[in-house]
């Protein structure tokens, strides 16, 4: 009799398990390796996000060109006629369409993800599967609709270029990669910071809205930074986005400031918001169920 109840104990201690759940984590303890296994899922999250949404509509598709269509359309109205804030020389829906496009990408990855918990707690209660998968299929899927718009800046700029309007590509733009993917981690980041706290704080998501649309006054989308004085410069250069915004305009235009310390600056700052971000959302992930 012991020697079969030997025989079962070792049996069990030998057993190899495919996935072990345990809320005992550390803080960066992600389990990155499934993030990879559940890959498909990652692609069902993104073609979520991009199709089911919009499979409804009579535009389809078309609305992510009709955004920011329209958002230049108004600013070129608003900003460059009745405010007459100045574009640096550039046309105006070329200046207002470049800003857009980047822009658009940074908030909707740091809204979208600072949701996760919230919109997602009855899947998270019910299987298992990495939590991260959710934010970074956030990101992935705004990606795509930043290259669709993208294809509108691209044809905004060849229509200008055509009628010879004096507009210098730069060679930065082998760098605007690296400008996307500081754009993708930085609203990452902050969005999984959002998220974790909002769990416990649900006044945050009404800060949230506010704060992104304010953030966007403080970023030279509707102006160049140039035209910022002095005594507030500083304070636009404090903002990472900066230096995101006006390096990309820079690389299609030549119009803006094209910093490599800026960069350096945002790099940094996205390294900084990003380990954070990742600490606090594996230390929530724990527990999150108990306050949602």
């Amino acid at each position: 009799m012991s020697d079969k109840v030997d025989q079962n104990s070792v049996s069990i201690v030998e057993t190899k398990w495919d996935v072990v759940l345990s809320s005992n984590k550390g803080f960066f303890n992600i389990p990155w390796r499934d993030v990879l296994r559940y890959k498909d899922l990652l692609y069902m999250f993104v073609k979520r996000d991009v199709i089911v949404i919009y499979k409804q509509t009579i535009l389809g598709p078309i609305w992510f060109f009709v955004q920011p269509i329209l958002t230049t359309i108004v600013y070129i109205v608003v900003f460059g006629g009745i405010a007459g804030i100045s574009t640096d020389g550039i046309p105006k829906a070329l200046f207002y369409s470049s800003g857009i496009i980047i822009w658009n990408y940074f908030s909707e990855s740091l809204t979208l993800t600072s949701k996760t918990f919230l919109e997602n707690a009855n899947i998270f209660g019910k299987v298992y599967f990495p939590r991260i998968i959710v934010p970074i299929a956030k990101v992935t899927s705004g990606l795509l609709k930043f290259l669709v718009q993208f294809l509108f800046f691209l044809v905004v700029l060849a229509v200008y270029v055509l009628k010879g309007t004096e507009i210098h590509v730069s060679y930065h733009i082998v760098f605007v990669p690296f400008l996307l993917i500081c754009i993708a981690l930085l609203g990452m980041g902050l969005g999984i910071i959002f998220t974790s706290l909002t769990t416990k704080y649900r006044d945050l998501n009404f800060l949230i809205q506010f704060g992104v649309s304010l953030m966007m006054y403080a970023t030279p989308v509707i102006y160049p930074l140039s035209s910022v004085p002095q005594k507030y410069k500083g304070l636009i250069l404090m903002n990472p986005v900066t230096h995101l915004v006006e390096g990309f305009r820079f690389a299609f235009t030549g119009s803006g400031v094209w910093s490599w310390g800026g960069l350096g600056y945002t790099g940094l700052v996205t390294v900084i918001v990003l380990s954070l971000g990742i600490l606090i959302f594996s230390k929530v992930e724990n527990t999150f169920m108990d306050t949602v």
